[in-house]
């Protein structure tokens, strides 16, 4: 799990249990979504390449830092990614997106795929994929591997939770692959859900049941 990042900051955890609360009403989880989505995105983008360049201050001339390469790029896996989407674009406005659309299949818990779009040259591109559970790991490790297969070198994982399972499997097939999350819950249920969780993203975000 070396390649596991948990953000403890003080208003991630905050922030995370009010989500957790069975009481946060729609509008209220996906407004804490967006905050806490925002504050993993440092995390997820600290190490960054970076360069310099020549700007003149009202003062003097100077070199100072800048991002190195092309514009990052943000992949959703659809739908609950977007709720993440949203507050890391507000960080990061000039960033190309891409969707993935994954669901799992409620009887072998395995994904199935039935949309993709993304940017091209993704080779040149950092690239941050965008879902808030990482549960059994085997969505997301097939979202990786299709973006691999597109052209994607340099991939990172942003999450709202991760299950210890959802983790092992992303280390298996993705050592690469680093993980970012707010928290690394207990276990999986017998339906695939992380304990104690938050229940199903989505319908907390959407009012869905």
């Amino acid at each position: 799990m070396t390649q596991l990042t948990i953000v403890d900051h003080p208003l991630v955890q905050h922030k995370l249990t009010l989500m957790r609360d069975r009481e946060t009403s729609t509008a209220g989880f996906r407004q804490l979504l967006r905050e806490i989505s925002l504050l993993l995105a440092y995390e997820v983008t600290r190490d960054l390449p970076m360069t310099t360049m020549e700007v003149e201050t009202p003062l003097q001339r100077m070199e100072a830092p800048t991002l190195l390469g092309k514009k990052l790029a943000l992949i959703s896996i659809l739908r609950a990614g977007n709720g993440l989407l949203d507050g890391v674009l507000e960080l990061i406005p000039s960033a190309r997106v891409g969707f993935i659309g994954l669901y799992r299949d409620e009887k072998t818990l395995q994904p199935v795929q039935y949309y993709d779009k993304v940017p091209a040259d993704l080779h040149e591109r950092v690239t941050i994929v965008l879902d808030p559970m990482l549960a059994t790991g085997n969505s997301s490790a097939a979202a990786v591997t299709l973006l691999k297969e597109k052209g994607a070198t340099d991939i990172r994982f942003l999450c709202l939770l991760a299950a210890p399972e959802g983790v092992k499997r992303m280390a298996e097939a993705h050592p690469d692959v680093r993980v970012v999350t707010a928290a690394l819950d207990e276990r999986l249920n017998e339906k695939g859900y992380i304990m104690p969780g938050l229940g199903d993203a989505g319908d907390r975000m959407f009012g869905t049941k």
